[in-house]
């Protein structure tokens, strides 16, 4: 049997293969009841028929699938490029308010002085390091701004203008060596003046020298300028008292004061000018 199927499978096959185009082109004519020869020949046929329709079935499930998961991959692109967006925005807005709330505060500052014009500023520039002892504003002659008008912050007293150009001016803060400040003890109303320390500025700590041996200054006074000065006007907030050492010639006392201001983080600014009064309306 084996020898037989071995001499003539290929006639086999092909008597079965035209057996399967026969009765596929049976099928396709008229509609009459299967004979045995057809019912076999439908039993062979059926599961290639099967077979064909599952493959063609899968090739189309998988088309399908392939078409939804690009839809998908661009859907979800779209939505992370819209919540980057969103993202975007929220953080301008953020921005704005951290802005709005700069500049309502430097408002209130310039009501409590009316009598004198201001304006305010934003810094472009500052010197190498972490604090702001010494940096560049955006307003110049153009804007009336020139040397010795002073800078104020909502925490209290920044500095003063050194010079100005066209349209910047350069200033220091009062952690600068170059600075004095006229100040008082709010508590006690001992007078000094708050210089900057190259020995503190690091810490952004400032020094109050010349304070009377007999003052009743202490830690926690809050210490601000005073009417001595002819730059600053008087009662503006500066910092408060650290410490409190007596010189070496045990006549003075000195204080260290840490500013009320962040001058490690300034942005917008307040400029008044003490010596130009506004006029009445």
């Amino acid at each position: 049997m084996i020898q037989f199927w071995e001499e003539h499978k290929k006639k086999i096959i092909g008597v079965i293969a035209i057996a399967i185009v026969a009765v596929a082109l049976f099928a396709g004519g008229k509609n009459l009841n299967a004979s045995a020869l057809e019912s076999v020949l439908g039993f062979v046929v059926t599961p290639f028929q099967d077979l064909t329709t599952g493959i063609e079935n899968w090739v189309d499930s998988t088309a399908a699938s392939a078409k939804d998961k690009t839809a998908l991959t661009e859907e979800n692109a779209q939505l992370k490029a819209d919540l980057a967006k969103l993202q975007d925005e929220n953080k301008r807005l953020e921005q704005y308010a951290k802005e709005n709330a700069a500049l309502s505060s430097l408002l209130k500052i310039s009501q409590k002085y009316p009598e004198y014009k201001s304006t305010g500023t934003k810094i472009i520039a500052k010197n190498p390091g972490v604090w702001y002892n010494t940096f560049t504003i955006n307003k110049g002659t153009d804007d009336t701004v020139s040397a010795n008008m002073i800078l104020i912050a909502p925490g209290g007293v920044v500095g003063k203008i050194l010079e100005s150009g066209k349209t910047y001016s350069k200033a220091q803060s009062i952690l600068d060596s170059r600075s004095a400040v006229p100040a008082m003890s709010v508590r006690t109303g001992d007078l000094g003046v708050v210089k900057g320390d190259y020995t503190l500025m690091n810490d952004g700590l400032c020094k109050m020298e010349y304070i009377d041996g007999e003052a009743q200054i202490a830690v926690g006074d809050e210490i601000v300028t005073s009417q001595l000065s002819d730059v600053y006007p008087a009662g503006l907030s500066i910092g408060k008292v650290t410490k409190i050492e007596t010189d070496t010639n045990g006549l003075t006392k000195y204080a260290i004061i840490e500013p009320f201001v962040d001058l490690k983080h300034l942005d917008t600014l307040l400029v008044i000018d003490k010596n130009t009064l506004e006029e009445a309306p």
